[in-house]
């Protein structure tokens, strides 16, 4: 008899994947991608808090009363690595789009048109959810923070669009120089008094330097004989940087926003973040070998090209896949720990790490739902029943070969 069991359909689904994949695709850019995107999905799984409390539900983190789990945001927060293969992407597919005699608004236009269809998808979304919530009678407070819960990720692919709109001026630029730029907007910020408004600046130098350093990777100025001697600098630099920074300059030692704190090391960038995101791509450089070799696997691979294919997805949805769960969790009729209690403990953090498959399989609904409008952004070919992209990462590896 034949079998037709979850093992056998996916060994299917891998060869699948396999048989799509052209024979020159970097895998270990993909995993870099995967990881990056995974890490800012836990990340705010497990720093953001929705408490129940007096008829409405205000957010909260558990790094405020446990500043302890600072090191939680040193795994999690991995935003540096995301925009470094962005920029190493960025700058191969337009140097192809120009050996083929694409115009640049051509080329930049098919890459945010993979941007804006899911983000219009979601804002659509959220604006009706939002609507009838209000019009149910539910507080507007409550309304307000899930609001803000599902739409302050976007800041990130506004940052991320520009400087993809920037990529041919990106090319010529040494990360040494918007590196210096944090470094004198938080000199006068924090050591001459300036404004806190100046800040802002960093918001695109702090996210331009691993963009850099990922396009100068693509100009092949970091070569595979020196890639790891790179990586090691530069972790151990980083690191030592922003362990003086946290120790020495006063600089909060979490990576993500804290509420209540005086200072974020997030929002805006500080010289501090931006030290701690170099040495992640450092560390990603160093792991890009194994990488590479896990990902012969078929099973392996398979896992990372799905991400991959949906990562917009998975982005815009995890934080409407909490607030779900949370929603249902109302229903129990009493407030259930590590998902409508305050987090000030241990015990909320053992809980929380059990919800975690529920935040899955909320957000495995949200993409079957949506990921739609991310895969129908591009123009598509079936190969073997898989959907390839155009601006996928199967299709960038046929852009980068030409």
């Amino acid at each position: 008899m034949r079998d037709t069991g979850p093992a056998t359909a996916l060994r299917t689904l891998a060869r699948r994947v396999e048989a799509a994949t052209p024979a020159g695709r970097d895998r270990g850019i993909d995993a870099l991608r995967a990881l990056a995107i995974l890490g800012v999905v836990l990340g705010h799984w497990m720093v953001t808090a929705l408490v129940v409390d007096t008829g409405t539900v205000h957010g909260t983190s558990p790094l405020h009363a446990m500043p302890e789990l600072a090191p939680l945001s040193w795994v999690l927060q991995t935003l540096a690595v995301f925009f470094m293969v962005g920029g190493h992407v960025g700058a191969q597919g337009y140097a192809a789009a120009r050996a083929r005699g694409e115009r640049y608004r051509d080329w930049l236009a098919a890459r945010l048109r993979r941007l804006s269809r899911p983000v219009a998808a979601v804002l659509l979304t959220w604006a009706a959810v939002g609507a009838a919530m209000l019009v149910a009678g539910v507080a507007p407070a409550t309304v307000s923070t899930l609001l803000k819960l599902v739409l302050s990720p976007l800041w990130f692919l506004l940052v991320f669009a520009g400087l993809t709109a920037a990529t041919p001026l990106v090319m010529r630029l040494h990360p040494l120089w918007p590196l210096a730029v944090v470094m004198h907007v938080d000199l006068i910020r924090f050591g001459l008094g300036g404004p806190d408004q100046l800040g802002w600046i960093n918001l695109g130098a702090g996210w331009l330097v691993p963009y850099c350093l990922g396009a100068l990777w693509a100009r092949g100025r970091i070569q595979p004989r020196n890639r790891r001697a790179t990586g090691l600098v530069l972790t151990a630099a980083g690191a030592t940087a922003t362990a003086g920074l946290v120790h020495l300059g006063g600089y909060p030692a979490s990576m993500v926003g804290v509420p209540g704190a005086a200072v974020s090391n997030l929002n805006p960038p500080t010289l501090a973040a931006v030290c701690f995101g170099l040495a992640q791509c450092g560390a990603a450089l160093l792991l890009l070998g194994p990488l590479r070799r896990v990902l012969r696997r078929p099973l392996a691979w398979a896992a990372v090209a799905l991400v991959n294919l949906s990562a917009m997805t998975v982005f815009l949805w995890h934080q409407t896949a909490m607030i779900a769960v949370t929603a249902l969790g109302l229903f129990a009729g009493r407030p259930l720990p590590g998902l409508h209690t305050v987090p000030d403990g241990a015990g909320w953090v053992l809980a929380r790490l059990g919800w975690l498959p529920a935040f899955g399989c909320a957000l495995l609904v949200c993409w079957g739902a949506f990921r739609v409008y991310e895969q129908g952004a591009a123009r598509t070919r079936a190969a073997g029943g898989l959907v390839v992209q155009r601006g996928s990462p199967a299709r960038e590896s046929e852009e980068r070969r030409a």
